[in-house]
């Protein structure tokens, strides 16, 4: 009779990682060539369509002469402020707006249409308060990303287990203590959630708002390219900005899991 052999785990987990690593890479590569023949063989006019060897040398002529550091230097700050700043208000406001019921009562229906309102129809006007600088970009930004993080962190504050609130308030905890080792621990899966949809709302506000109307920055690289009919351009920097954000949202995912630990032993505690 065979023996069965039971493998631990962690090899158990690692192996199911490799696997999908080798199917999600073949599909990846088989894309590429079936790209690269449909290019070399002239189906499609070639000015209407670049190839991977082309886009890997477009890179490659833009990292070399500065243009891609250039652009890319302010389309990360421009993403940094104005993520950092939806991070820094949007926080505050989701909690209030999830632990108060008044608050959120009085204010939800204003968050409900501002999140449903495309931040690129308001660029306009932004263009006409503060110009085509950095700043409209930043606000674009902050518009974009500020909104998944306080819908994430109101559902976080209004779905705590009741159970866990009234076994602490028969203990005699206070509201900050129930907020502090139940409600924080608790909202942390969405408030991950949230900051990694933000990051992806974010990254597409700045592309969207230079393309609109900027000067520099990945996405008027894109529009220019685009506008002068040089696709390898177009596609080497489509490239840069997913792998961008791939590189966030892993990052962001590191992040929660890091976290997550933390909210085992607060909850433990």
């Amino acid at each position: 009779m065979r023996l069965l052999t039971v493998l631990p785990k962690s090899r158990v987990a690692q192996r199911e990682k490799i696997i999908s690593l080798a199917l999600g890479g073949s599909v990846i590569l088989l894309f590429l060539i079936g790209w690269e023949i449909l290019f070399q063989s002239k189906i499609v006019n070639p000015l209407f369509i670049s190839a991977p060897s082309r886009v890997v040398l477009a890179g490659i002529t833009i990292i070399k002469d500065g243009t891609l550091l250039h652009h890319l230097g302010i389309s990360a700050r421009e993403f940094a402020l104005g993520y950092g700043a939806a991070v820094v208000v949007g926080f505050p406001i989701g909690i209030i707006l999830g632990w108060f019921k008044l608050a959120r009562a009085t204010f939800g229906p204003f968050i409900a249409a501002m999140q449903a309102t495309p931040r690129i129809a308001l660029m306009p006007l932004f263009i006409i308060w503060f110009g085509l600088g950095m700043t409209s970009k930043i606000i674009i930004v902050l518009l974009s990303a500020i909104f998944p993080l306080i819908v994430n962190l109101q559902v976080a504050m209004g779905t705590i287990d009741a159970d866990l609130v009234q076994v602490a308030r028969s203990y005699g905890a206070t509201r900050w203590q129930i907020f502090r080792t139940i409600a924080l621990p608790t909202s942390v899966p969405f408030l991950i959630t949230g900051l990694r949809l933000a990051a992806g709302r974010g990254l597409l506000g700045v592309i969207v708002a230079e393309v609109f109307g900027g000067a520099e920055g990945i996405g008027y690289m894109i529009q220019y390219a685009g506008s002068t009919f040089q696709t390898d351009k177009v596609f080497a920097g489509v490239l840069v900005v997913a792998v961008t954000g791939i590189t966030l949202d892993v990052v962001l995912d590191r992040l929660g899991r890091h976290f997550g630990k933390w909210r085992s032993e607060a909850a433990v505690h």
